[in-house]
């Protein structure tokens, strides 16, 4: 349906394509990944037709329709939420239709419309509310209703969930599934990748490079791939090597020139593998540590807050302990970010009390913090600041680790973008972290290999740590209990992220709380009745007991399923190896073939169980 054969481009003498090609076929699902500036919203613009390739062609097939998100906000006039969500073009067999012409029929897409904007946590008041009067993100919702309303035949989503909460991102997972169309997709969110796309295309060193299966796949396909180019360019490199060593002794001689001139030849005719550049390695990096606080971090009492008439909470309480690991989830609007700045103090308090425990440091993290950056320093010293014991070599790194590298780090700040600034400052907390961490949606703005060295710092932190984040990987690499705001209440979830799901799932065919949880002891009325507390508790404390046996028996179960699959692994392996000590194996070339393949598969599965052998070990 969409053919982009051998595109060229360039920007100002930099190449971002040479001789690249993408095929997209009906019902494809393909995620379109590649580090920062590698060129991914330029190609969707050449594939929309917006700009042009120097070299190559686009061809779409006649009466396809195409829908696209781009990553930062349409222009909206005076229309309404509704307006946006309803009022299209059409391109069918390349003639334009607007809403106007539209059948009756077409009109149930305004009932359409206001179910998606429902699910895209739209409230029924903001329908007819003007669009310009929402922020970027929310028009960015609208737009989104709109192409889910109008179901094209290809979608081109330019990092879609930038903008949504979790539960706008679950139900939009859940739609996309069973979308009839197919799509093209860039995004930094890992586990929505791993749920839809069927295929990956990197770009990497100005090639388009496909990979069969989710995010998951790509990533054991690609490091199978790079162990073969790099295995390729030694040998080639060794040969080289071999071919110019006789070249240098014997070109000089009568004997030898002519078998010199073909040597050179040779070389000439080689079709040179370039040097492994592998830029998307994970970072290697040792945060420091905050000092120690006491057990209590936090406190909320009796707390009352408001937005004008809009009331937030009514006499909530929350506790915060030493070395929780917390997600904030609910609905959009449900006071998420009002918790956290409550908790960090950012937000003052209207009615009841905040403590703070002993030797406790806040850190807020939150889009705003950019304005406490020295626009006048460079980015070098604007990270060292505070960093005092940290060596200028290890700040390079993780500088690096958040895309600023090389000669970046000595650019001013005042010339950064807001996504570049709001790195610059995750990069500064992470150098000089506060012993309590309170991080609004840290993960916006960053590539994978960012993430990942996030994950990786607050793996280490040992802290306490409070977050909100729609990115269903992040939260399930460091969640270790989930606090879910709604209606005024805090409802809290002694487990992971899973946990949290499989309680909630559970608790569809109930009325009201979930089995097993319980509103934050807090927030009880004082008045409860003290007997009935104690009898409810100890239901909870036996179901929690429930559930941690048999979640203790189900890791057990997949311990030894790993430790078997290793030894049996590791027996083959075993018997290979010693096969390929026996001389008569090199009399049959086919054997010493299907020996080292065999050989290469086991080695990449093993690297995939050891880590989930610790990973399981460690947990049981």
């Amino acid at each position: 349906m969409l053919t982009a054969s051998q595109i060229s481009k360039s920007f100002g003498g930099r190449a971002l394509f040479k001789n690249a090609s993408l095929q997209v076929n009906h019902g494809d699902r393909i995620a379109l990944i590649g580090s920062n500036g590698a060129g991914k919203s330029t190609l969707f613009s050449i594939l929309l037709r917006y700009d042009q390739p120097d070299e190559g062609s686009v061809v779409l097939q006649r009466g396809v329709t195409v829908g696209f998100l781009p990553q930062e906000s349409a222009a909206v006039g005076e229309e309404t939420i509704l307006q946006v969500a309803t009022v299209f073009d059409r391109e069918i067999g390349g003639e334009s239709i607007d809403y106007s012409h539209l059948t009756p029929d077409d009109y149930q897409i305004e009932a359409k419309a206001k179910r998606i904007l429902k699910r895209l946590s739209f409230r029924e008041t903001d329908f007819l509310r003007q669009a310009k009067t929402f922020s970027g993100g929310w028009i960015m919702r609208a737009h989104l209703a709109r192409l889910l309303v109008m179901e094209p035949d290809l979608l081109l989503l330019d990092e879609p969930t930038n903008h949504l909460d979790l539960e706008s991102l679950v139900w939009f997972q859940s739609y996309l599934k069973s979308y009839p169309g197919a799509m093209v997709i860039i995004s930094h969110d890992r586990s929505f990748l791993n749920a839809l796309a069927e295929m990956i295309v990197e770009i990497d060193q100005q090639k388009l490079i496909y990979y069969r299966g989710n995010y998951d796949a790509y990533l054991q396909q690609k490091s199978a791939r790079q162990e073969q180019l790099e295995a390729a360019y030694k040998n080639q490199q060794r040969e080289i090597k071999k071919l110019q060593t006789f070249i240098d002794r014997f070109g000089a001689k009568n004997t030898k020139a002519i078998q010199a001139q073909s040597k050179r030849k040779q070389i000439e005719r080689m079709e040179k593998i370039d040097a492994p550049n592998w830029s998307q390695s994970r970072v290697s990096f040792r945060f420091p540590q905050p000092q120690r606080s006491g057990l209590k971090v936090l406190e909320l009492e009796e707390i009352h807050h408001a937005y004008g008439k809009s009331v937030v909470y009514r006499g909530i309480n929350y506790t915060a302990e030493r070395g929780q690991r917390t997600v904030l989830v609910g609905p959009n609007g449900a006071g998420k970010s009002t918790l956290l700045k409550l908790l960090g103090g950012v937000l003052p308090v209207q009615q009841g009390n905040r403590k703070v425990g002993y030797n406790v440091q806040v850190g807020y993290f939150s889009q705003h913090r950019v304005e406490m950056l020295n626009l006048k320093r460079s980015i070098l010293n604007e990270a060292m600041d505070g960093a005092a014991h940290v060596p200028e070599q290890s700040v390079r790194t993780l500088l690096g680790a958040f895309l600023f590298t090389g000669d970046d780090v000595f650019k001013p700040v005042s010339v950064l973008s807001g996504g570049e600034k709001s790195r610059l400052v995750l990069a500064k907390l992470l150098l000089n972290p506060p012993n309590v961490l309170l991080m609004d949606e840290p993960t916006t703005h960053l590539d994978m290999v960012s993430i990942e060295v996030l994950i990786s710092a607050l793996q280490q932190f040992e802290g306490t740590l409070i977050f909100v984040s729609h990115d269903v990987y992040f939260i399930n690499s460091i969640a270790t209990s989930v606090v879910h705001v709604q209606n005024e209440l805090l409802i809290f979830y002694p487990g992971d992220y899973d946990y949290y799901v499989e309680k909630t799932k559970t608790a569809s065919d109930q009325s009201g709380l979930v089995a097993g949880d319980a509103v934050l002891k807090q927030t009880q009325p004082r008045t409860q009745n003290p007997v009935l507390h104690t009898r409810e508790q100890k239901r909870i404390d036996a179901e929690e007991r429930q559930t941690r046996s048999r979640a203790r028996k189900e890791l057990g179960e997949k311990l030894v399923a790993v430790e078997g699959r290793i030894i049996q692994l590791e027996e083959r392996q075993k018997g290979l190896t010693a096969a390929l000590k026996q001389p008569e194996i090199y009399e049959d070339s086919a054997r010493i073939r299907d020996v080292s393949s065999e050989l290469a598969v086991i080695g990449r599965e093993l690297e995939t169980l050891l880590p989930e052998w610790e990973r399981l070990s460690s947990k049981f």
